[in-house]
């Protein structure tokens, strides 16, 4: 059993008797620690009051008088997004009750970057003590982007986006920006910068890190484990049990649904499937196709019944995969609830 993400805020929190999240003062805490709200040595005394109050009880009420008391300007305008975010977490039933509802109506109104944490925390969740490190690994794509690379021989890699661009910037050549550049993984010989299944046990000792790159090829085993990550997400939130398998192109007469899980794959499968035209360039964008079966057919709309939901993921113009899971939450053709 590893303990996995251990700053991810996830140990904070209670489990109901049902498997959902429920929001703790300590879970409350984690926020006051974070950046956009730690004291500094600039602070001044009425964010230093203020501070210790919330850390005495994250749940006190405060006025925009006493937030107005503060010198930083920004500062005031953090702990009003904060306390704003508050309000919605303690007003849901659970965190996957607030994290739904943050995509319905007007659209996201909290920060991104709390989005991803909660993305984090669940798969951390739904993953559970006993996770296979590269199912671990590939789970990280639902809250951290991906900076993609082509090498020779059609290998595609993956590695953090954010990883990659420190290296860059610090003017490092380490193993991560010498696979990007490199003409194949297979050339190296004993390069721990690449998670693959004989080296997977490696990621526990890093796993905050987020410095493991992967190979996203289809056939390849870390393909298989996003398979398994995204049948959980959607077992957890939808309680609808699936099978997805990897595939290299669909040949389907009668497609009648997919689902995108990034920006770029929507708009890829969306052509696709209105039998629009693709350049050679945004054809070679898909990463991998993905093939979705229900198992409980009672779960699905009845038009849907017995077809398959095919899914993509694909990079952007930048080179990026960003995964937006919440698709696969919002866009499936489920049965109405009765």
């Amino acid at each position: 059993m590893t303990n996995y993400w251990p700053n991810c805020g996830y140990q904070t929190l209670l489990s109901s008797s049902d498997g959902q999240l429920l929001v703790t003062d300590d879970f409350l805490r984690t926020y006051l620690q974070r950046p956009e709200l730690s004291l500094v040595p600039e602070s001044c005394d009425a964010e230093k009051a203020l501070h210790q109050r919330l850390l005495d009880d994250p749940r006190a009420v405060i006025t925009e008088q006493e937030i107005a008391t503060m010198q930083d300007e920004d500062i005031q305008e953090n702990y009003r997004v904060w306390l704003r975010y508050r309000a919605r977490l303690l007003a849901a039933s659970s965190l996957e009750n607030f994290y739904m509802s943050l995509f319905k109506g007007d659209g996201v109104d909290v920060p991104p970057l709390f989005v991803m944490q909660l993305a984090q925390i669940f798969v951390r969740h739904i993953l559970g003590e006993s996770a296979h490190p590269l199912e671990v690994r590939m789970a990280e794509l639902f809250f951290r982007a991906q900076k993609i690379t082509v090498l020779e021989d059609s290998i595609v890699m993956g590695a953090d986006e954010d990883v990659v661009a420190r290296n860059a910037q610090a003017g490092e050549s380490g193993n991560i920006m010498d696979l990007l550049k490199g003409k194949s993984m297979l050339t190296k010989s004993a390069d721990l910068d690449v998670l693959y299944e004989d080296n997977a046990a490696e990621y526990w000792a890093r796993n905050e890190d987020f410095d493991y790159a992967v190979q996203l090829n289809f056939g390849h085993e870390p393909m298989n484990h996003f398979c398994r990550v995204l049948e959980k997400w959607i077992k957890h939130f939808l309680g609808a049990a699936v099978r997805i398998t990897p595939m290299q192109q669909i040949n389907d007469p009668k497609w009648s649904w997919h689902v995108g899980l990034d920006a770029a794959a929507t708009e890829i499968l969306n052509k696709l499937y209105n039998k629009e035209l693709l350049d050679a360039e945004e054809l070679e964008r898909v990463i991998c196709l993905f093939r979705l079966d229900f198992i409980d057919e009672a779960a699905v709309a009845k038009a849907q019944q017995g077809k398959p939901v095919y899914l993509a993921i694909a990079m952007n113009d930048q080179q990026q995969l960003k995964l937006k899971p919440q698709n696969l939450l919002f866009n499936l053709p489920l049965a109405k609830a009765s």
